[in-house]
């Protein structure tokens, strides 16, 4: 531990000089816990493992005020006239408890190798020839923040498909140092945010292969699209979506689905092909198309505490979405062209 301690502190030293000492101080006793916890995790019994991460879960859900509140509004939102009020209090404390477990599986992944995965996971491939000449040729990948996502990209590396993915830095430097080497252990490449898009652009056209969040609510912007999300407009990024325009490359859906036995099942979809005269509106709706039934059905391992409808499309559709809602007029701009637009294919 002390040897990576002070490889944190040759790494990140011009900065960590400069940060208060109370900054300085939190800063490591994060490293020292997320360390600890990448030793410990391992090598619980799995019973234990799943334990933990209902606990946890249920203390989450406990004492995150403001994300219970986002959840449980979120959820009467969409499924407030089908459901009573237990129904959705249960589904919000059960979508804390996938995200835990989401994360005490990740600190697990050391566990996982290229000749054990399939005791963790069930591969459901609906059209395995397609999804291997993807894997050749290269291919946009893309999954929601459903269930454990992130086991999908692991899993897919010991398959043979090393991905590219973007990933959001934290504010401390060294746990994106460790969450990047935890991600990359499959044969993945995880880059940082800026000049990503480029980064992706060149690894597709070298027959590279891809990987997006496509749920992820982003500014409406250049690199976002409009879609229709449970019935109510969203912003969510784009990129998947302008790349598949510039490279012509298939998007492959995949979702991660819990099992009763704590299991999961990798169902892997058919490819979307799509044509020059798809938008990147057309085509990131077609991706959550995919998705929503599944969510629909079986709602939890949504993350229903994030903020996903942020933005209002008019003000007259104040009563029809969530009270942390704003007005953007960027966003009312982007829903205005694409509705002009419906109405010249009509």
């Amino acid at each position: 531990m002390y040897r990576h301690l002070a490889w944190l502190g040759r790494r990140f030293q011009p900065s960590f000089i400069e940060m208060p000492f109370s900054k300085k101080l939190r800063y490591k006793l994060e490293f020292i816990a997320l360390y600890t916890l990448t030793k410990v995790i391992p090598a619980l019994p799995e019973g234990v493992a799943h334990s933990l991460g209902v606990t946890l879960g249920k203390l989450a859900y406990r004492f995150d005020k403001r994300g219970r509140a986002t959840a449980l509004e979120n959820l009467t939102l969409i499924f407030g006239k089908e459901k009573s009020k237990i129904e959705i209090e249960c589904i919000a404390q059960m979508s804390y408890r996938s995200f835990a477990k989401t994360v005490i599986d990740q600190l697990r992944s050391p566990k996982i190798t290229a000749d054990n995965y399939l005791e963790f996971v069930d591969l459901v491939m609906e059209d395995p020839q397609a999804m291997e000449d993807a894997a050749e040729a290269g291919a946009i990948w893309v999954t929601p923040h459903y269930s454990n996502f992130e086991w999908i990209a692991l899993i897919m590396g010991f398959r043979g498909c090393s991905f590219t993915i973007v990933a959001q830095d934290f504010k401390n430097e060294s746990l994106t140092e460790m969450y990047k080497a935890n991600r990359e252990v499959s044969g993945h490449n995880v880059i940082p945010q800026k000049n990503a898009l480029f980064a992706l652009l060149r690894s597709l056209k070298r027959g590279g292969h891809a990987a997006f969040l496509t749920d992820l609510a982003v500014k409406p912007s250049k690199t976002a699209a409009v879609i229709e999300c449970f019935g109510k407009k969203v912003s969510v990024t784009a990129i998947h979506a302008e790349l598949q325009k510039r490279t012509g490359l298939p998007v492959i859906p995949g979702i991660c689905i819990p099992l009763e036995d704590g299991r999961y099942e990798m169902h892997g979809f058919k490819p979307l092909i799509f044509g020059p005269d798809d938008s990147s509106d057309t085509i990131a709706q077609a991706c959550w198309d995919v998705f929503e039934p599944i969510i629909r059905e079986n709602p939890a391992p949504w993350l229903w505490m994030y903020k996903h409808f942020r933005f209002l499309p008019s003000a007259e559709e104040k009563d029809n979405y969530p009270s942390y809602a704003r007005p953007n007029l960027r966003f009312e701009e982007m829903v205005a062209r694409q509705e002009e637009g419906k109405l010249k294919k009509t």
